[in-house]
């Protein structure tokens, strides 16, 4: 849960690889289940949605033409969705960024919460028609679309354009502009690849098995939800700040799911 990877994991303890990898998906099912069954009956005032990039096998532009399409390698993409105000992370889901991912994502986001909300996305052109499948009319949805200046490429790798601002737009409802937002989920993608080793760029702690990768997802989502205190929640855990603890768990609580 530190970022560190299941090889230097071994490494570090002394347990064999096929014992932590075995560990992994015993654990990651329990998480998965959990947040399944816990993670209901919401009522935020804001919900902030966006997408991370990652891969399992290859990257979906080095597949050979055979293999393109396949279920379980090439792009990954996991859809993501916090309560800005708890940090709790509500909702994931893993898979292609695609209408039909954008849908089954909204769709789970919507099952968990009981209230009318103020939804915050980015500018992806799917969102619209699967917000509105999921919520109807009743949700407040906006969406913001940053502006990058159009500069000529340059040697450095992975460079990103300068954003240079952003535009927010109401699309359903009738959302108020300063609640229309992705900095909270923004923040929360820069802890999700600190803290997953497949998820970092330029290295080869990538997921090989799509099972693997979402087994680490839901162990992480239920570790920093439930056990990780938050910096600015005071020392509470994001579980906590969302009224369905009334204590910070602890790694023994996390294992204990398995049982």
């Amino acid at each position: 849960m530190e970022g560190v990877g299941v090889n230097a994991t071994s490494r570090l303890t002394g347990v064999g690889k096929q014992a932590i990898l075995r560990l992994l998906a015993d654990l990651g099912t329990a998480c998965f289940r959990f947040h399944e069954e816990r993670v209901r009956g919401l009522k935020p005032a804001r919900i902030e949605c966006d997408e991370v990039w990652s891969f399992v096998w290859a990257k979906e532009k080095s597949l050979r033409p055979e293999h393109r399409g396949t279920r379980g390698i090439g792009d990954a993409w996991l859809w993501t969705a916090i309560d800005p105000d708890t940090k709790l992370l509500v909702s994931f889901h893993v898979g292609k960024r695609s209408p039909d991912d954008a849908r089954a994502f909204t769709l789970d986001l919507a099952s968990r919460l009981t209230n009318v909300t103020t939804l915050s996305t980015d500018g992806l052109g799917f969102y619209p028609d699967a917000v509105y499948e999921a919520f109807g009319d009743s949700v407040n949805y906006g969406q913001v679309v940053k502006v990058f200046t159009q500069e000529p490429p340059t040697d450095a790798r992975y460079t990103p354009p300068k954003c240079v601002g952003c535009k927010k737009s109401a699309v359903l409802g009738g959302p108020r502009a300063r609640d229309i937002s992705t900095s909270i989920i923004e923040r929360s993608n820069l802890t999700i690849r600190s803290q997953n080793r497949r998820f970092s760029r330029l290295t080869l702690g990538h997921s090989k098995k799509l099972a693997n990768h979402e087994y680490s997802i839901a162990l992480f989502w239920t570790y920093y939800n439930w056990v990780r205190p938050h910096a600015s929640l005071a020392g509470k855990t994001p579980a906590q700040a969302a009224g369905l603890t009334d204590r910070r768990w602890t790694l023994e609580d996390l294992i204990g799911l398995t049982r």
